[in-house]
């Protein structure tokens, strides 16, 4: 690991993510061959990008925070912003796509991220009553009208 990039553990893996700011997360493990050739890609953009806290989780030997956000294939690139979880691409992602990423990160409004990310958790949480008006279409994704 360069001096640029952090290494995340149950102990520290929180409060960086919660920081203002674009955070950048490498999840890998050492066996795995295509994170060994994501590993120099991800630390050349945090030497262009010190405005970024980039992170590495081994998920070996942090099982715990991978299994919490389900890392399911390694690599997994996971992006946060002001502590919100803005994507998780798994694979290998080359340089330009890596650069990318950051620069559509730091073109964000996240006061709409913010408003959207509300509107979601209260849509998800919407119920049916007498009173429901189903001509409004801010449902959860899946959500079934009731049949009747």
């Amino acid at each position: 690991m360069s001096a640029n990039t952090i290494e995340l553990t149950t102990e520290n893996f929180a409060e960086t993510i919660g920081k203002d700011g674009i955070v950048l997360i490498d999840f890998w493990a050492a066996w795995c061959g295509p994170c060994r050739m994501f590993a120099p890609i991800f630390e050349a953009a945090a030497g262009r990008h010190a405005d970024v806290t980039w992170g590495k989780v081994d998920t070996d030997a942090q099982q715990e925070i991978a299994g919490a956000l389900n890392i399911r294939s390694i690599p997994t690139l996971m992006a946060f912003r002001d502590g919100i979880l803005l994507l998780s691409q798994p694979g290998v992602l080359p340089a330009a796509a890596l650069d990318s990423v950051v620069t559509q990160l730091r073109g964000l409004d996240m006061d709409e991220v913010r408003k959207k990310v509300a509107e979601a958790e209260s849509s998800q949480g919407h119920q049916h009553g007498p009173d429901c008006n189903h001509d409004h279409d801010d449902h959860a994704p899946g959500h079934e009208e009731p049949k009747g």
